[in-house]
């Protein structure tokens, strides 16, 4: 049962390091392991999604999931991999958080349902505010030495790092103390013998499996993945906006699938093991029908289809699909109405926009004024007009001469315009 678990890890690319004796562990009967997640935002984002599959995949190998919210390490901030401290949250926006993050995980681990490995989400404020300073240092504190905690990679990191001269403060030294607390809670109270988590997180972990040794006189286990990169550097999980969100209202569907549309071959080929449940054979015979026609972009289509499927649903897929392909669709002035204005604003992001005032729009706009006097979209009304000439402009994808006159019957959802010069130029004017 367990060996299910760790081999599935180590095919998909998402084992970077586990104690010894954790498969042995695993084979032995059903387990609990917990993962932690920052209660920061009202949704997590898809740095999130590895520990998440962790979970996932730990649950359909027959075992029992606890998705851990730190309300309380959340009012401290963690020191792994940040120059900087964190800004402390109230309770209030923390339990609104953790619900918005529960739903999210759902899509992903089954909370519901009577049998013994249901998911579970538990959040470490409800056991923390009420442990006072002095018990903690007491009951805690005592069983771990300032040079254990001192050659951790996260703390020298940051005693040494860039923002040195800002040192460390003590709340964020206490932190894997906090952590490491979390762990031996779990398993007391809810049997939890494995935490797993990020490759930057062995540190926290480890203190959590000393505490468990030390304190609980038992044995805690280690399981991390590795963090995710991108093959050109640049970092996974983010866009030209920031973070890439599972919540649909801070990253459309749209966006999100475009995400992963436009992962590079090499990428699409890790990524389609970390973040699908697809099989291995499935997988390898993706990989072999991509490698013999890359231009189709078979990996790229089959990840973004699955992921956006598992973080929004079947539905929302189809709109991104409808969307990615709208700009080349025959029938693209009745598709374009059918989009949101979110994602008809998220396809066109970039495009250069100018506005008209309705009443100006309404005493009549013809090409020469919609390309270039009223808009400046070309840089003379004489290029306008050759333009024009050449049969290189369309307005909503269809072309049209110089004798043409914008109407109301060309706006998309009552105000939009798009103009295009050849295949590759748009431009959309607003009527306001």
């Amino acid at each position: 049962m367990g060996q299910d678990f760790v081999e599935e890890l180590k095919w998909r690319g998402m084992l970077h390091d586990s104690m010894p004796g954790v498969e042995e562990h695993l084979n032995e009967a059903m387990r609990s392991a917990y993962v932690g997640f920052d209660p920061t935002a009202d949704s997590l984002h898809i740095g999130n999604l590895v520990p998440i599959m962790l979970l996932a995949h730990y649950q359909r190998c027959g075992h029992k999931p606890i998705a851990l919210v730190g309300g309380a390490t959340g009012m401290i901030g963690d020191p792994s991999g940040k120059s900087t401290e964190r800004n402390l949250l109230d309770e209030k926006t923390l339990r609104h958080n953790q619900e918005a993050i529960k739903k999210q995980l759902s899509h992903f681990l089954d909370f519901e349902s009577e049998a013994p490995n249901a998911a579970v989400l538990v959040n470490n404020y409800d056991w923390m505010k009420d442990f006072s300073f002095l018990d903690f240092i007491r009951d805690v504190g005592k069983h771990i030495s300032v040079n254990y905690m001192m050659a951790k990679d996260s703390v020298k990191n940051r005693i040494s790092g860039e923002n040195s001269n800002d040192g460390m403060s003590f709340t964020e030294f206490t932190y894997q103390l906090v952590q490491g607390y979390d762990f031996l809670h779990l398993f007391r109270e809810e049997n939890c013998t494995i935490q797993m988590g990020g490759s930057d997180q062995w540190g926290n972990i480890t203190t959590g499996t000393e505490l468990i040794r030390r304190i609980g006189n038992g044995k805690g286990f280690a399981i991390t993945c590795p963090l995710i990169t991108k093959s050109d550097g640049s970092k996974f999980g983010k866009s030209e906006g920031g973070n890439v969100w599972l919540d649909a209202n801070r990253t459309s569907p749209y966006k999100f699938y475009q995400y992963w549309l436009n992962s590079s071959d090499e990428d699409a080929a890790k990524y389609i093991k970390i973040f699908t449940f697809l099989s291995q054979q499935e997988i390898e015979q993706l990989i072999k029908e991509h490698s013999e026609a890359p231009h189709l972009r078979l990996l790229q289509k089959k990840l973004a289809e699955e992921i956006t499927i598992l973080v929004h649903s079947q539905e929302e897929l189809e709109n991104a699909v409808k969307a990615s392909q709208i700009l080349f669709s025959k029938s693209f002035k009745d598709d374009i109405v059918t989009l949101n204005e979110k994602t008809f604003l998220d396809v066109f992001e970039g495009v250069k926009q100018a506005e008209i005032s309705k009443a100006e729009f309404e005493e009549g706009l013809d090409m020469i004024g919609a390309l270039a006097a009223k808009t400046n979209f070309l840089s003379s009304n004489g290029e306008a007009r050759r333009a024009l000439k050449e049969n290189a402009i369309a307005v909503n994808k269809v072309k049209v001469n110089e004798a043409y006159q914008l109407t109301s019957e060309d706006l998309i959802n009552n105000k939009y315009i798009i103009l295009s010069r050849g295949k590759k130029t748009n431009f959309i004017i607003k009527v306001n």
